[in-house]
């Protein structure tokens, strides 16, 4: 390599976060946490709101108990729909995520969340019998995987992944335009 080359950490001191690793980005972390986070959460409420009557507990429970099963479900979805963004971030994030390697982050996160639910839908429905589908539920062979909660993780996290990415754009436009 010739002397007045560079090197390839050149630009590393003058752009410190240019290779800073996923985890040590303040962009990445505020991604996760201020935008994709909130949408997931209220994506799934809405979704967990509506698909309710899928489930023999809008008919056979009591308000309370339909009230804390939304909210039940909600935080657990948004659980593991965090889990779920931050392994596949680990897996296939690259230097520069979320702005670079999105594609196949999303497409981990949201293998694994329907992964997920079908292998919980099957353990409650079936095994523990913790919940049971109404008549109403369509569901989708072999297991018996409901059709609302698999549409659920096909749907909503990409959807919070593309509204978070939207989100922090616009910010990030609007921050430079500013300067």
């Amino acid at each position: 390599m010739r002397p007045d080359a560079g090197t390839p950490f050149e630009g590393a001191l003058t752009d410190p976060g240019r290779f800073t690793p996923w985890y040590r980005s303040r962009a990445s972390w505020r991604f996760v946490l201020a935008r994709f986070v909130p949408l997931l959460a209220a994506g799934n409420l809405v979704w967990e709101i509506f698909q309710l009557s899928f489930y023999t507990l809008w008919e056979e429970g009591t308000p309370r108990s339909r009230a804390f099963a939304v909210a039940h479900c909600t935080i657990g979805d948004v659980m593991i729909g965090t889990a779920a963004l931050l392994a596949s971030v680990m897996l296939f994030g690259r230097h520069g995520w979320p702005s670079f390697g999105y594609g196949r982050v999303l497409a981990a996160a949201t293998f694994a969340g329907v992964a997920y639910t079908v292998f919980s839908e099957w353990v409650n429905t079936q095994v523990t019998m913790n919940w049971q589908y109404a008549d109403s539920m369509l569901q989708v062979p072999p297991l018996g995987t409901g059709i609302a909660p698999l549409l659920q993780w096909i749907v909503v996290p990409p959807l919070a992944y593309w509204l978070a990415t939207v989100l922090d754009r616009t910010r990030t436009r609007k921050g430079k335009l500013s300067r």
